[in-house]
């Protein structure tokens, strides 16, 4: 008896629900390397790819790769050439793939408003695009996505400082499903933006509005209102408008927040404070507040004896903080991997006590303690836990949990 081909047994189909069991991607490579058939099935079953391509290969890749879901573009902020993608390699990118549901085209340059139209009338199933440091993008471009893609999840602009309320006002009316959104250093949005991008999309679960300068607490609380069951991570880093109003909103209303930046807010009391630690005492983890300098022992002490699950603690130049807010922490025993001190009345007595409920500790930023150094914990006897990274003199970096 003749042997048989494994190609003239096995149909399609069978060879795919054969490849979908291979779970690691080394394996699945190895799949399309058997012969041409197997190669041609690898690749149209694969969902997932990063390149860097002009509208030539584009097309191949888009003839090769029919059921790709996410697409990978983005520029290295470093290394980035210029133009990178432009608008007429997004054009081949909608008509070649049509199954798209995210997008990343992060530091593109070249692209205009031209270009990201046609996304908005070519990628209706997209969920998640980021368009961040786009620099020549406008609302009019960004009306025609939010248009277009109403089922959008994720939306990031970190740096497209043309962005203004137009482009909330689009969102609000057509992407009621928005769950993510990153405007950090859209310095021309405003309250009245915020307040119309939440009156449609109530369902945010993360907002960056780092350094978006015009924003205040009118706008934050009727964030806090309006995603109240949904905000887990809220940014506000230099949002120097934003006070205890909008603090005391988000202890009232949003009771799962997990992450909230406030660095440089200089006008939050310890009073607002306390009531956000004892409102999201079981659900915050990463706390930054840095520059707040109205903070003091009072608030600090209390967050820590309230807040059971924060792992992340920036209080950096909080210049009321002493010795004082680690002290009398009774049986509490700390959750804190990450610890940003740089508090000039900090001492290694502070440090001590921190340690003493940190067993977890896994990076610890003192490099501004002008009373803790390398030498003065050595002289008095501090032990940092093994895997714990201490940043005496600012050579290490940092943990982005923070950021």
């Amino acid at each position: 008896m003749g042997s048989l081909c494994i190609n003239e047994v096995l149909r399609d189909d069978e060879l795919r629900s054969i490849l979908s069991r291979l779970e690691d991607d080394k394996e699945k490579e190895r799949f399309g390397l058997v012969c041409k058939r197997w190669l041609h099935l690898q690749s149209t079953e694969r969902k997932k790819l990063s390149v860097r391509a002009g509208p030539h290969m584009l097309r191949k890749i888009a003839a090769r790769f029919s059921r790709l879901v996410e697409l990978d573009l983005s520029q290295s902020v470093s290394r980035s050439f210029y133009p990178g993608v432009t608008d007429s390699d997004l054009a081949v990118i909608t008509d070649g793939f049509k199954s798209l549901k995210l997008l990343n085209l992060q530091n593109c340059k070249g692209i205009t408003d031209a270009g990201i139209a046609s996304i908005g009338s070519g990628l209706c199933s997209l969920q998640s695009l980021d368009l961040s440091y786009c620099r020549k993008l406008t609302d009019k471009g960004l009306s025609a996505v939010a248009e277009g893609c109403q089922d959008l999840r994720s939306l990031h602009l970190a740096g497209c400082k043309s962005v203004t309320d137009g482009t909330l006002q689009a969102l609000s009316k057509n992407c009621h499903n928005l769950e993510e959104l990153g405007l950090q250093g859209c310095t021309s949005i405003s309250d009245s933006g915020v307040i119309d991008l939440v009156n449609g999309c109530q369902n945010i679960k993360f907002l960056d509005l780092n350094k978006c300068s015009n924003i205040g607490d009118i706008g934050i609380s009727s964030v806090s209102k309006s995603c109240s069951s949904s905000l887990k991570t809220l940014k506000l880093l230099d949002c120097y408008k934003v006070g205890d109003k909008s603090i005391l909103s988000l202890a009232k209303f949003c009771k799962n927040l997990e992450t909230l930046i406030i660095g440089g807010c200089r006008d939050i009391s310890d009073e607002s404070i306390k009531h956000l630690a004892a409102s999201c005492k079981s659900s915050l983890k990463n706390l930054r507040m840095d520059w707040c300098l109205n903070i003091s022992d009072s608030s600090l002490s209390f967050i820590l004896s309230q807040c059971r699950n924060l792992e992340a603690l920036d209080i950096g130049c909080c210049e009321e903080v002493t010795d004082a807010a680690f002290q009398d922490l009774g049986e509490v025993e700390l959750s804190l991997k990450v610890l940003k001190v740089n508090c000039p009345k900090v001492t290694v007595v502070g440090i001590g006590n921190v340690l003493e409920k940190c067993a977890s500790l896994e990076y610890i930023d003192v490099r501004s303690c002008p009373h803790v150094t390398q030498a003065s914990c050595e002289e008095a006897g501090l032990q940092f836990p093994q895997c714990c990274k201490v940043n005496f003199a600012g050579c290490l970096f940092e943990p982005d949990v923070l950021l």
